[in-house]
């Protein structure tokens, strides 16, 4: 039995005791969500016609799951995300706080696929007292799942870098929410809808931009591998310094093939990640300029958090549109420099 199964049986057992039931699964956001690690704001509570009070208390774990939760739920719930801006979910340990703001919610809201791996004992605990934990990856099928060799046993968690795959994380978040608030079950439905509409889109722009990159220019170097899904569904092939947890350091011996790659392929831009200590892409640099050629930064990219809460870049949609553009126009294709929906704005210097 793999990890994965095993966790899905303790799951769904365990959420069968709750009043909710057991439909673990994955969902969606909704527009004007609190966005990465944000929590909505709070209202009084009122009884409606499923027996649920509202604004009902959901906690989630990163910000993409924040931020699609939330959107989804709409003025339902208050939405509260325990992993804030520039958050490692690889590396993140729950505080004894999280643990009674984990068991003070109504439902729950995680990732999964390991992506929050110091978190799973914490997610059992919460599930054995009743209330319904959904791992919103949960119904994407195994065919479609990537599992790296260098992360043998596990799968690769980043599903959220293509947007098909999360959009079905969407849908898993409505059928969780209309369960446990069946008087809105509608609406709830209703949101997911017309936020996959958003992500469609989206995904349109981003297939479009990333084949304006010359195929000979069409290289994605990062500090971790958390693009491979990214570059499965949108057709640019990536290579990076780490794998796919940040849990651990790069090898001297990985660096250096990196370097001789760079160099033998004459890439001109390589990209750091927000979340992700720099000092990777900074010795490939290094090691470019001892081989007589200059790589330069391209761009801070979001890969396991989001932008600044309240922001465009703080919310799934602005956190994709800005990957895609700023890779885009770094490599040489054609993008507008504000993005799809003009709302991008400069990201601080990597330097």
């Amino acid at each position: 039995m793999s990890t994965r199964t095993l966790l899905t049986t303790l799951f769904s057992t365990l959420a069968l005791l709750s009043l909710s039931g057991c439909n673990a699964g994955t969902a969606p956001a909704a527009a004007g969500a609190a966005g990465n690690g944000g929590t909505s704001a709070p209202a009084p509570a009122a009884s409606n016609g499923s027996g649920v009070k509202t604004p009902y208390t959901i906690v989630t774990t990163c910000g993409m799951v924040t931020d699609i939760v939330s959107i989804v739920a709409g003025d339902r719930a208050n939405v509260s995300g325990l992993m804030g801006e520039n958050v490692d979910p690889h590396m993140y340990k729950p505080t004894r706080n999280d643990q009674k703001t984990l068991l003070g919610a109504d439902v729950v809201f995680y990732s999964g696929l390991m992506l929050e791996g110091r978190m799973g004992d914490t997610f059992i605990g919460v599930a054995r007292t009743g209330k319904p934990v959904y791992a919103v990856t949960e119904r994407i099928g195994e065919s479609y799942l990537r599992q790296p060799p260098e992360f043998k046993g596990h799968w690769d968690p980043h599903v959220w870098m293509d947007i098909t795959a999360w959009s079905q994380c969407v849908d898993v978040v409505a059928e969780a929410l209309s369960d446990y608030d069946t008087s809105d079950a509608d609406g709830y439905k209703q949101r997911a809808a017309d936020y996959q509409v958003q992500l469609r889109e989206m995904d349109e722009y981003i297939r479009k931009t990333i084949a304006t990159i010359s195929e000979d220019r069409r290289w994605l170097i990062t500090a971790h591998d958390a693009f491979g899904y990214f570059s499965r569904a949108y057709k640019i092939p990536v290579k990076s310094a780490q794998g796919i947890s940040t849990d651990s350091d790069a090898a001297i011996d990985d660096i250096n093939r990196l370097v001789d790659f760079i160099v033998e392929k004459k890439i001109s831009a390589i990209f750091v990640e927000v979340s992700v200590n720099p000092k990777n892409i900074l010795a490939i640099i290094e090691g470019c300029k001892e081989q007589k050629w200059d790589v330069r930064i391209g761009g801070k990219l979001f890969s396991d958090a989001m932008g600044t809460p309240g922001t465009y870049a703080g919310t799934y949609l602005g956190m994709m549109d800005h990957n895609a553009t700023t890779i885009t126009r770094a490599l040489g294709g054609e993008a507008p420099e504000a993005g799809k929906n003009g709302k991008l704005v400069p990201h601080p210097s990597a330097d």
